[in-house]
Formats: C-alpha cells, structure tokens, sequence
C-alpha cells in the first residue's frame, strides 16, 4: 500500500477489477507464513506477494540441492549449499515495494506461527501438520496444507471454527430493467429482453426508480423465485399500488459462514473438492496414499526410491491397512504410479498447485471467494508414458544435473528428448512470462539442438509489474519479449531463446514463413484476443503443428491442447454481438452505464482521433475528397463537413482555435450541445407523455426519459469536462493549455454560448434500421448544393495552407493524458442526463479501457496445466484420452477437466477427411521446371482419384472451365488472376479444388502447393 488506507491502483490495476477495493483493504492489514522454500513454496509466496499483503515471512531451514533447481525459480548453481530461504529473499522482495518479505531460517514453532493470521505449510510431515492444525484452528489462524510429490499433488484448508465469505463468487452484481410488475400474490417481476436476469432462487434483490408501485423502492432486500430467464416472482405485492413504469432490480450480495474442522479430524472425513469428475475414485484412494507416504517416510526416513517395485509395494500395503477403516474401493495403479513418481518435484505441478494455494491464501486474508472445504487432490498421471514398456529403457537415477526432479520421474532420455524442442511462444504477458518460467525450469530448448522463439510486440507497463513476474519498475518502457527473455535466461543460461518484437499477423509472414513453421516441435499461445488466437490457430493447422492455448478473466482459466490429425483445433472465430450496442441505444436511448461509458469512448475517438486523421489525409491524399464522397451521402458529409470545419477558424464559422482560450469556448460549447441542445431536441420530438401508435408511454421500459442538464461552474464534473474537452483539443492543434481550474472558469466566463431553438424538421431514429434505411435514400437538391459548396471551400487554397493535426489514441493507463478524464466525465454527464447511476472512475476504466481482469493465481495455475499437457506432446502421445482441456474457476474451486473433442469428420466422394488432411503436392521437383496447372489436376486425379472442376486461391478463381491456362505453371495462372507478385517468403500456396465427384461438398481438403 502507498500508504495507511491508499491502494496503488497503478500497480494492482487490473488485479482490483477482480478483488475489489475493500478485499485488498483486508489483505493490507495480513502477515502470512509460507513454510518450506523449495519450487512450490516459491510459488505461493510468488503469488501471494504479488497479490498485496502487509508482509510475508518464507521459512525454510534446509539447503539448496540440485533436485530443487528443477521448480525453483529464485536459485541458481552458486546457491546450492546455502538456505533456500535467504538465496530467495532479494527477488522475493524485488516483486511488490508495498509488501514486506522477511526470511526465517529457525525451526517452526509456535511463537512463531502465533505472529500471522495466515499460515502456509509445504513438503511437511502429517505430525507437523496435525500439531500446527491443532494450534492454527484453536488460536484462528486460518491454515493452508499444500503438497506434490511428482504428478500428484494435495491441498488442504483450515479457516477455523466460523470464517465469514463476504462475496461467494466475485461476480459483478445483476441488474435488469423492469418491463411490468403484476399486482398479485406473488408479484411477478417482467424484465426487459434485452438481458437475462441471471438470478436463481434465493436471490435477494432490491428495487429503485419504479413509478406507480413505488412501496417496492422503500423496502429491504426481497427474496425471488426463478420464473424463467425474463422473470421472477416475489412476495405479495396486492396492496400496493398499480405499477406505472420504469424501475430498476439490483441484486443483493449476501454473505454466509463456514466451518472448518481441524486436519486431525478432517483426515476422516474425505470432504474432497472434485478437480476432474472423472477421476473421483482415483483421489479417494490418493487421500489414503498421502497419508501411508507420510507413514512410509517416517519409517524409512526416504521417499519411495523412484520406479522402485519394491517400494512400491511397501506403500500398497501401508494403503491397505489404512483402508481397513476407510472401506474405499481402491485403485492400486494410482498408489503404485505415487510410489513411482514421488521423488519427483516438476514446475507445472508446482505451478498449478501453487496458484491454487496462493489463492487460498487471498481468500483467508480477504474474505472474497469461496475457500476449498476442505481437501482437494490433483493429478496428472496422464503425462507418463503411454506404454509401460518403455519405462524400462530409461534412466531414471538423479545425474546432479538441474533437471533431476524431473530425469527421476520421466527418465534421462525423455529429457533430452526436452532440451532438443523447437518451441514458439507468442506473447510474453501474464501467461507468457509464467510459461517462460516453466520453460527454462523444465529444460525446453536448452540443449544443443533446441530453441525457443517468443514474439510480444508490446511494451512494459507499470500496471503490468502485478502479474507478470519476470519485469520489474526498471524494466517500464522496454520490449516486454526481451526484458522477459533475459530474466529466463537469468534462470536457466542453457535455454537457448530468441526475443521478437513482432505482431503475428499477415505482415509478418515473410519472418514466421514455411521455413520457420516446419523447423518448429510446437506452439504456445499466450494471446489476449481471439483474432490472433484463430490466426494463429490457422497456421498451426496449415504447418501441422500442435498447439497450447490458453486465456483467463480474473478468477477463471481455460487451456486448450491441439494435437495434429487427434483433436480439433481452436476453430474459427464465432460471430458474437454481445459486446457491442445498436447505435440507436447509445445515440438516444441509453438505459446502463455501459452505453454511456460507450458514446464517451466514440465521442473521445470522433472528436480526437478520427477527425485529426481525416484531415491529415486530406492534405496528403489528393484522392481523399472523391473517395470519401463514394462511401455515401450521408457519411460523406459528416467526413468532409468535419475536415472543413477542423481547418476554418472560429471567426469565419469553423471549429479551428487560435488559442487556449478558443479551446475552453469550444469546450463550454460542447458541453452545451451534447448535455443541453441534444436532451431538448430529442424531448421535442419525443415528450415525455408521449404515447406509441398502441398507446403505451413511449419513454417506457428500456427507454429512459432524460432531462437537460443546465451548466454551472461549480459543479465539479462540468468542469472537469471542459478541462479534459479543452485540453485535449488543444492537443490536436497543437497549443498550449493549462490544468488550472481558476484560470478556466475566469475564461468561462467570457464565453458566448449561442441560444438553441429545437426544430420539428429533425428526423431522430428509433432503430438502426431506420438510420440505414434513411442512408440509403438519395439527396435532394439542397443537399447535392451543399455538397458542390462544400467541395468548394476544400478546394480553397487558404485551406491547404494550415498545418497538420495531431491525432490522439487512446490511453487508460496514463492519468495525467486527460483520456479517463474526458471519459468519465463525458460518461457520467449523458448518465445524468438519463438518470443513470454514474461509474467511478475504476469502474469506467474497466468498461470504457475494455480491460481484463487478471490475477497472478489464475496465471501462475493456467501456465502450470499447460506445460503437462507439453510433457504429452513432447513424449508423443497418441491417445485422446491422455490429453486434457480445462476450465478453472478459482474462485468458487470450480475446475472441468475434460478429453479434448476430434476433429469433425468430413466426406469427399465417399472418403472422409478432416481439417488435418490435405494434400501436399510439391510444384517443382529435382529442379525440374514447375508444374503446369494441368499436371497439378492430373497429379491430384492419379494419387486420390478426385477431378478437379474449380480452383481457387483465396477469394481469386484460378481455374472454371478457362483452359487457355492449363499449359500456363500454377504461380504464373496465381500471378496473372491476382495481378501481383507471389511474395519471396512465401514457399507455399493453398488452393481450395471443387471436385467433379462432389461438388456441392461444403468441406474439401486444401491443396497445399509446395513452390520450391
């Protein structure tokens, strides 16, 4: 925290979208212990420190050894002998100046865990963890148990005797509008179809704004039942008064309280939290299996030596004496496979585990989200080799090597196999740094013959340092893919990695061409939209290549596996308009925040950005006035009104200012227009008694009555509009301005602001409908004379003597640029007008900056699902069922492991195909000269006995029936029909054939057409 009761929004910027202002007030005041330094713990205290407690305190009485290097991010070679836990402090402490990080090097004991509100326990012994329970519970100091032991991991959380979760879900509260309201017992509540209510039984809500029945905005929160997604019941609303119209339902939050067992008696209980519902069985049996491990350590004072038989055995037997109480229906294979693998310590199993532990913690400090009650079990036993056979044939003794946590549980040969991967890496932000992470820890790339490619084209943030590890304030201002591949190899120097600063796009192709592809093991996407995710998806399967993905929002993740010729692929991009708005809502009848939020952002990119640039073109294009009069009557006008206006200065009827006085005028102006004149215009031709052709109130149901504002220099937020407006328009003219409040409202009160007559010629449209329609009329004769005197004034050539404009892109993260500024007041100005609850400043930047909220946790375990879905691919698995896609909600420990889908099959003349078929033809072999577009049909009719009647090469038809080109070669026949160069970088064309045998298919394979 900056200081007592301050938050840093700059730093945990978009980490507050997804706690809130009040859970990170909580976390301010907590101090917790995270006990053991080896590579889970260093996750959690990652995680946590990141998130913004008071302090921390990393324990740990044990000295690095080589086997920690495999998941322990905070050591290197030249700490191996000394404490995990001070080697680990500097970059600890490097990653949040608000939190306090301490070391302790001394043995567990209750004085010290008397100290902290929250305390975390790894790779410790059931005795330690029994007695601190017993401690922890009756003292309220809440107690998390977390633990791997190679692909299996265990979490365990004590809250104590009554722990009080004040928001279960996170999720933003709902809030409809109200359609009717009936006058009966029960009530039922209609809502407006724009949005389903979201509410389920139980749900307390609350009402406001509602005319006629207005007992209903009085009362406290009121129970409902569900009657369908547009409807509700509540209770008897008889004796109220008639419902008029208008009114808002808001959901109500409620918290509720939880009890907790201390571990020694929640041993017995198996209250376990499913994390793959197919597996449910199988984690029953690892509750047993931890607790025999910990049995068999004790008594051996060893872990199962790894792949022991022996060992093995001796752990089945301790499960099976434990089992005489339990009466589970064991699953032996489980116990065996835990034996096997426990010496293991693998990063993405610390990743995961670890995010799900540190958030936990931020439950227990905070009171947000649901906590895990109270076991929960993971494993990923999926990732070992598919044939037991081939275990045999590999070493699997530690070497004194870094990647001896891992060479025990998969063996040396597998991790050569590791080190020889060609991976890229698109995108080095949250998930990009925390896979880099497991990258250089787990050895991908770092032998002779490995490599690993990232791409990022953007640069470091401050709001960026909360989530994304690997940067630090120093690194503010540089490429993110570079700064983020030193610190990787900082971590690892053997990793061999290569930082680009490029976007992946077509442009870029001629970088990322066919060479690169087919050199490439594989892909990771740490993308943040679904159009580069599909871009990149479609050459994953142009190239066959396999494919991690995975996005998160807040609390929640999702990861995708895409193997070649198993699973299908991320898919194109699914049309959706569910975050955008008619344009008649925003221009006259906004009814949430949203749109308000909405038309400030497409007021800031009209007058600011678009503008500008418009009539930048016009003085560099002298094509610009003819092309722009081909886009329509109507836009046409708007456009080059607008250019016209930009350049005339104010005297001679334009917009142009001389001074930053000229911008206050325009400003106060402006405001006049849009608060006052617009509000009067649309209530004259709409009043507010008016009535539609049924005869139901116009201004009824989604539509909100406004009224004007009227401007007053006191007001704060009319000021701060005509601060932000002036200065920002003195920006695009390049002028000198002023944040001083007295000198503006002194200059405002100079300002003429011209009077306003509403006109009932003014035509206001009710749907978009209406607006496209009245586009598509053609101009009457005034309006073709405004067009000629238009032309005329742009062909002026005192015109062309003014200077060029300065366009503004849009900025949420800078406070001192004046955007937010300009938003919210702008946005909260138009709510007020409509009556609309106004948006802090937070609040709009997260609608208005279109942000995503995001946690270090959800990362960190995102990252760590990944990479064992890598350890599958590496090994090449080839069993559907070995591979997982999964969706996480942290927050209310949600988590949907699931087989990914195959690919759709297809039919062409009786044979069936799918996305990963195609059909590889290479144009010019043994230096031959290039196959003519006839041999190409004659190649493809020999080797699948399909004739080709069309062809095509993106939207270009190559071949209908046009045989003048058959002799021609298939780059000539491309480069005539698409009058262009096919570019050098580019060895490979896909042409899509129709075939005589099915030429209605919808689906065929692609032609892939090898040019060299």
């Amino acid at each position: 925290m900056t200081a007592i009761g301050e938050i840093d929004e700059g730093f945990y910027s978009r980490q507050l979208y997804v706690l809130g202002h009040e859970a990170m007030h909580r976390m301010g005041t907590a101090n917790v212990l995270i006990a053991g330094m080896r590579g889970l713990g260093v996750e959690i205290a990652k995680n946590v420190i990141l998130s913004g407690v008071k302090s921390v305190t990393v324990q740990d009485e044990g000295q690095a050894a080589w086997t920690d290097l495999s998941s322990q991010f905070f050591l290197k070679e030249s700490y191996l002998g000394q404490n995990r836990a001070t080697c680990s402090l500097q970059q600890l402490s490097a990653l949040n100046p608000h939190v306090c990080v301490s070391a302790h090097t001394g043995l567990l004991d209750e004085d010290l865990l008397l100290q902290f509100q929250v305390v975390v326990l790894t790779n410790s012994s059931l005795d330690d963890q029994k007695r601190f329970g017993n401690l922890c519970h009756s003292k309220g100091i809440k107690l998390i148990v977390v633990d791997t032991k190679g692909l299996c991991g265990q979490l365990f959380c004590d809250f104590g005797e009554e722990f009080e979760v004040l928001d279960q879900d996170g999720e933003t509260p709902a809030s409809v509008m109200i359609q009717n309201i009936t006058k009966d017992n029960p009530g039922v509540v209609l809502c407006n179809e724009d949005r389903n209510h979201r509410l389920i039984d139980g749900t307390k809500v609350i009402f406001s704004e509602v005319q006629g029945m207005t007992t209903l905005n009085s009362i406290g929160p009121v129970e409902i039942k569900d009657c369908g997604p547009y409807s509700f019941s509540i209770g008897d609303t008889s004796a109220f008064s008639e419902y008029e119209r208008g009114g808002v339902v808001t959901e109500v939050k409620q918290s509720i309280k939880l009890n907790f067992k201390p571990l020694s008696e929640a041993l017995q209980d198996r209250q376990l939290t499913p994390t793959d519902y197919g597996k449910i069985p199988r984690h029953d049996t690892l509750h047993l299996a931890f607790q025999a491990l910990h049995n068999f350590v004790k008594k051996e004072q060893r872990l199962p030596q790894s792949w022991s038989q022996a060992d093995a055995d001796s752990l089945l037997t301790i499960v099976r004496e434990l089992n005489a109480v339990a009466q589970l229906d064991l699953d032996e294979a489980v116990v065996r496979s835990l034996s096997y693998t426990a010496r293991g310590d693998l990063a993405p199993m610390n990743a995961f585990m670890g995010g799900l532990a540190a958030q936990e913690v931020i439950k227990a400090c905070s009171g947000r989200f649901t906590p895990l009650q109270q076991w929960l079990y993971f494993d990923a036993l999926e990732c070992l080799p598919e044939e037991e056979d081939r275990l045999s044939e590999c070493s699997f003794s530690a070497r004194g090597t870094r990647y001896d946590g891992q060479i025990v549980v998969f063996g040396s040969a597998f991790q050569e196999k590791l080190e020889r991967q060609k991976y890229f890496l698109v995108g080095a932000g949250a998930i990009g740094c925390e896979l880099l992470k497991n990258f250089a820890l787990i050895g991908l790339g770092a032998g002779e013959e490995g490599h690993i490619t990232v791409t990022d084209m953007d640069f470091i943030e401050r709001s960026n340092l909360n989530r994304q590890f690997l940067f630090r304030s120093p690194d503010i201002g540089k490429p993110k893919s570079e700064v983020a591949a030193k610190a990787v190899r900082e971590m690892n120097p053997h990793v061999k990695i290569t930082a680009h600063q490029n976007r992946l796009d077509a442009d870029s192709e001629g970088v990322y061409d066919y060479n690169f592809f087919k050199d490439l093991d594989g892909v990771a996407a740490a993308l943040d939209n679904v159009e580069a995710r599909v871009y990149l998806d479609g050459r994953c399967v142009q190239y066959q290549k396999a494919l991690l993905e995975a996005g998160t929002l807040g609390s929640k993740g999702h990861t995708l596996v895409v193997v070649p010729h198993l699973t299908e692929s991320y898919g194109p991009v699914t049309p959706s308009s569910s975050n955008t708005f008619p344009l008649c809502t925003l221009k006259n009848f906004p009814h949430r925040i949203e749109h308000t939020l909405q038309w400030a952002r497409d007021q800031f990119e009209g007058l600011f950005k678009q503008t500008p640039e418009n009539v930048n073109l016009f003085f560099r294009d002298s094509g610009f006035v003819e092309r722009t009069l081909g886009l329509g009557d109507a836009e046409a006008l708007e456009i080059l009104g607008g250019v016209w206006s930009s350049l005339e200065d104010m005297g001679a009827g334009g917009q142009r200012p001389k001074s930053w006085e000229d911008c206050v005028s325009w400003a106060r102006c402006k405001w006049e227009t849009l608060y006052n004149n617009d509000i009067r215009q649309l209530l004259h031709c709409f009043p507010p008694e008016e009535v539609t052709t049924t005869g139901l109130p116009f201004w009824s149901g989604s539509k909100r009555c406004p009224h004007p504002l009227t401007f007053n220099p006191n007001n704060t937020t009319h000021v701060e509009y005509v601060v932000a407006a002036a200065n920002l328009y003195r920006q695009i003219y390049g002028i000198n301005g002023t944040r001083d409040c007295t000198s503006i409202r002194n200059i405002l009160e100079r300002v003429h602001v011209p009077t306003f007559t509403p006109k009932s010629s003014v035509k206001i449209h009710l749907t978009d409908e209406e607006m496209e329609e009245e586009k598509k009329k053609e101009s009457n004769d005034a309006e073709i004379d405004g067009f000629q005197e238009l032309k005329g004034k742009l062909a002026s050539p005192i015109l062309k003597c003014s200077t060029q404009m300065y366009p503004i892109d849009f900025e949420k993260d800078d406070d001192s640029n004046f955007h937010m500024d300009y938003i919210v007041a702008a946005s909260n100005l138009r709510a007020e007008n409509y009556d609309i609850p106004a948006a802090d400043r937070h609040q709009s930047k997260l609608i208005a900056g279109s942000i995503i909220p995001a946690i270090a946790t959800t990362t960190t375990a995102v990252a760590g699902l990944m990479c064992l879905e890598l350890f599958k691919l590496v090994q090449g698995h080839q069993k559907i069922s070995s591979y997982r896609s999964a969706y996480i909600n942290m927050a209310i420990q949600l988590f949907v492991m699931s087989r990914p889908n195959r690919p759709r099959l297809y039919e062409v003349a009786g044979k069936k195909y799918t996305l990963w078929d195609d059909f590889l033809v290479e144009g010019r072999c043994s230096s031959q000269q290039e196959m003519t577009l006839e041999e190409l049909f004659q190649y493809i009719k020999e080797k699948y006995s399909l004739n080709i009647c069309s062809l095509f090469y993106g939207t270009a038809m190559l071949y209908n029936g046009h045989k003048e080109r058959l002799k021609k070669s298939v780059s000539d026949v491309v480069k005539m029909v698409t009058k262009a160069d096919i570019p050098p970088h580019k060895k490979m064309l896909e042409l899509i054939p129709s075939f005589d045998e099915d030429e209605q298919c919808e689906s065929v394979p692609t032609i892939r057409y090898l040019l060299s």
